[in-house]
């Protein structure tokens, strides 16, 4: 029986294998990433700023009051 081999589970295990070799380096004195710790905090606070920003106006965000009672009376429908 030829079962097929799933893309997704060679790519995690991949990203496994590389964060578990990562924090083996990390431990040893090492580090494997070209950033300071100033460098990482600006990264690390815009990516949350961005990730923060998407989720917040994924949905559709009723600001204005003509836009409420626009949903209010959508929604009675």
């Amino acid at each position: 029986m030829n079962l097929p081999i799933n893309k997704v589970m060679v790519v995690r295990t991949i990203l496994f294998v590389l964060a578990w070799f990562n924090q083996y380096l990390v431990t040893k004195g090492n580090s494997p990433l070209p950033f300071d710790n100033a460098q990482l905090e600006v990264i690390v606070s815009s990516v949350f700023t961005f990730v923060v920003s998407m989720w917040a106006y994924w949905k559709n965000n009723n600001v204005t009051r003509k836009a409420r009672l626009a949903a209010l009376k959508t929604a009675k429908k």
